[in-house]
């Protein structure tokens, strides 16, 4: 990719002027060598490995949405909940998302499969990146090793164009 396109990707991704259309949440349970992930059964995203997560609804911190949404998903209450990171995704066909990422280091309640999806462990050093998003690849070792990040991204569909990370 020439620096010329570099420039404009990484403008259109983190200009001053980016606002992104809508802010959701991660939430992966990380214990004993184990993550937490979902295989995502509708949604943005469908068919794709993940952490539960979704939309911050109005009125809510990105914690509480990110709390609430692995309820829903997955049927468990996370706790000893922090703040791991931030990302931010323009998508080619003008959709654009900023997702906050906690970790949660315990949970109550029994896992159980619903509509939106199925959960199971994975060990953290077999994370199964081909069927996550691209972006993934970047961000998740770092997250894994306790780093606070930030990324930032641009999507052709599942094709991402360009990354940038830095420590937060």
């Amino acid at each position: 990719m020439s620096e010329a396109r570099l420039s404009e990707v990484s403008d259109r991704v983190d200009g001053l002027n980016w606002k992104p259309k809508e802010k959701g949440t991660l939430c992966f349970v990380v214990k004993d060598g184990k993550i937490l992930l979902i295989e995502k059964k509708r949604g943005l995203g469908a068919g794709k490995v993940n952490g539960p997560g979704g939309r911050i609804e109005k009125g809510e911190t990105a914690e509480q949405a990110a709390i609430r949404e692995t309820q829903e998903e997955v049927g468990i209450t996370p706790t000893g909940v922090e703040w791991a990171g931030e990302l931010r995704f323009q998508f080619q066909d003008g959709y654009s998302l900023h997702c906050t990422v906690y970790r949660a280091s315990g949970w109550i309640g029994e896992l159980v499969e619903t509509e939106e999806a199925k959960p199971f462990w994975s060990r953290t050093d077999a994370i199964p990146y081909e069927r996550m998003w691209a972006d993934d690849v970047h961000w998740m070792p770092k997250f894994l090793a306790g780093e606070k990040f930030q990324g930032w991204f641009e999507f052709d569909q599942d094709r991402m164009l360009w990354s940038r990370m830095e420590k937060a």
